[in-house]
């Protein structure tokens, strides 16, 4: 059932921000951000009027996969700060008006996890079962070349199986060798990952973003997928939305959210959803998540070669995806709209032009985005138009996906240098985790000694000082985007029309609520762009569309021509 402005939930109207706290603010010049360092821009957030921030996993860990890796779900890890840390960040967001959500990262722990190593330490141990063992195939003694368990190929390159010397025993890890995948067959793990996701809740967290959250449930039989890198195999359809994934959220909610659901958000990662099962999850009536992250639309400039193969984005094909997606969920569930995240490169250079248009094409594309319905999350430095790394060395690289797809391609000589840093500079996730350019000074603001990853070169144009001085900048648009949001109802519930669906220069759609109308128009391209909206949106008595309630560029231009990267919001009544 479609939500009406009467019962909508408050993050219909919510924009979320996410902080990469790494590569955020760094306070003590260690140059690595941190939690103080994130409450010491919280003008800027609010100035910006985001209502949520997100924090990437500032949990105890050892880093091997920048946070991901979690040895203890109830610390801070000492380069992001202390729990009291923490606790003063929430009560200054909430002074403030803004929430905060964590990231869940439950679908496995670090190998230095106690759980792990209590259930590494015997066969016989009470833990044993807490996390996925096996033998080697039948016959196959421990080590030799294709005695794992099953020929999964990891997201990180190489086989999800690594082998235990002391037991004999292979771990499932889907992603780094040293981030073992939980068992949730067993009670006793939900039991406990429920007990601290209720401890961070009474802490004062106001929800969670939940890390690959329908990989949880795997086929137990662990059955071989065909194969497609090499020796290994694809085993995705046995663990992405896996046979108890639905009943695990479910009985996640009875345990932890029932009772607190109206203050809170839950959205969940779900990479390789389907729409039908993005349905499930999210349909109120079913007491899973309020909304998930889908993958599509960030997958359609993927090559034969995966995502660092890129090819040139179809406008048809995203009108396709989104157009699907928002018809999809329009009656049941909620949609979550992205562009960039901390596994993505960023937009402006991938799907729009960081050069001559890069002012243009950021507020292009944010428009575009944040005008379809849904929740929009905008991600540290979007707002400012950053665009990707432009590194040329693989020594510059620090992202282990990035550093395990060079290595494995030199190993099996499918790509040669050129073609693997061409690959990285564009499709890198370093490329979302250059510290935030806050202004023009050497390490671009962010810290005072040597940061851990290098700061963009052109962050002395491109910098949160020089947008706030520019009332035409990056930043002054997506604060209008969200001011808008929170404004107007029709932009929150308005259902979602697609106009033009076949051409590949022009975006347009409709929201309409009621006697309430918007037109939302973009030119995705560096070339003027003469529209005609039929029967869609037929022209005024003036020639024109209607009231301009939102643009991106100076002065009214011609009526129905959009220049180089424009975006028009049109409203028409009645």
């Amino acid at each position: 059932m479609a939500f009406t402005v009467e019962d909508a939930p408050w993050w219909t109207r919510a924009t979320v921000y996410q902080v990469y706290p790494r590569s955020f603010q760094d306070s003590d010049g260690d140059g690595v951000g941190d939690l103080r360092g994130i409450a010491s821009r919280l003008d800027h957030l609010e100035a910006l009027g985001v209502d949520v921030v997100w924090l990437s996993p500032i949990y105890r860990s050892p880093q091997d996969d920048n946070g991901y890796d979690i040895s203890d779900y109830q610390d801070v890890d000492p380069v992001f700060g202390t729990l009291e840390d923490l606790d003063e960040l929430i009560g200054a967001l909430h002074a403030r008006g803004m929430k905060l959500v964590m990231d869940l990262v439950v679908n496995h722990t670090s190998d230095e996890h106690p759980w792990f190593v209590e259930s590494r330490s015997s066969v016989d141990s009470p833990k044993r079962d807490w996390y996925w063992w096996r033998p080697p195939r039948e016959g196959m003694a421990p080590g030799q070349p294709g005695a794992e368990p099953t020929n999964w190929h990891s997201f990180f390159s190489g086989s999800t199986w690594e082998l235990d010397e002391a037991s004999g025993e292979y771990y499932l890890h889907l992603f780094s060798r040293k981030q073992p995948d939980l068992n949730w067959e067993n009670p006793e793990v939900r039991q406990a990952v429920y007990a601290m996701m209720r401890w961070w809740l009474d802490r004062g967290v106001d929800g969670f973003r939940m890390d690959v959250i329908n990989l949880i449930s795997k086929n137990t039989s662990l059955p071989d997928g065909p194969v497609v890198a090499g020796v290994w195999g694809d085993g995705s359809a046995h663990y992405t939305d896996g046979p108890r994934v639905h009943e695990f959220l479910q009985e996640m909610h009875r345990e932890v959210f029932d009772g607190r659901e109206g203050a809170l958000l839950t959205v969940g990662e779900t990479p390789g959803v389907t729409l039908e099962e993005a349905r499930r999850y999210t349909d109120p009536a079913r007491r899973e998540v309020d909304m998930v992250f889908q993958f599509e639309h960030v997958g359609l400039d993927h090559g034969p070669g995966g995502k660092f193969d890129p090819r040139p984005l179809r406008l048809t094909d995203l009108k396709a995806t989104f157009g699907r997606w928002q018809a999809g969920l329009a009656d049941a569930g909620w949609n979550s709209l992205y562009w960039d995240n901390h596994d993505q490169p960023r937009v402006v250079s991938r799907f729009g032009d960081d050069g001559r248009y890069r002012r243009e094409s950021a507020k292009a594309l944010a428009t575009l985005l944040h005008l379809h319905r849904g929740t929009p999350y905008v991600y540290q430095g979007e707002e400012l138009g950053m665009t990707n790394a432009h590194f040329t060395r693989f020594d510059q690289y620090r992202d282990i996906e990035s550093l395990n797809h060079v290595a494995q391609s030199r190993a099996l000589g499918t790509a040669t240098d050129e073609q693997l840093l061409a690959g990285l500079a564009a499709m890198s996730r370093d490329n979302a985790r250059t510290p935030v350019q806050w202004d023009g000074s050497p390490q671009a603001g962010f810290t005072t000694g040597t940061p851990w990853l290098a700061v963009n070169p052109n962050h002395v144009e491109v910098n949160a000082a020089a947008e706030q001085a520019d009332p035409a900048s990056v930043l002054h648009h997506y604060r209008r985007l969200i001011a808008l949001r929170h404004a107007d109802p029709v932009v929150a519930l308005g259902d979602f029309t697609m106009l033009l669906p076949r051409d590949e220069q022009v975006y347009a759609f409709t929201r309409t609520l009621g006697d309430d109308a918007l037109l939302v128009v973009v030119n995705v391209s560096g070339e003027d762009a003469r529209v005609d909206l039929g029967d869609g949106w037929p022209a005024a008595a003036d020639g024109g569309w209607g009231e301009l309630v939102l643009g991106t560029h100076d002065g009214p231009g011609e009526p129905t021509v959009l220049r180089p990267w424009e975006a028009r919001v049109v409203r028409r009544r009645g």
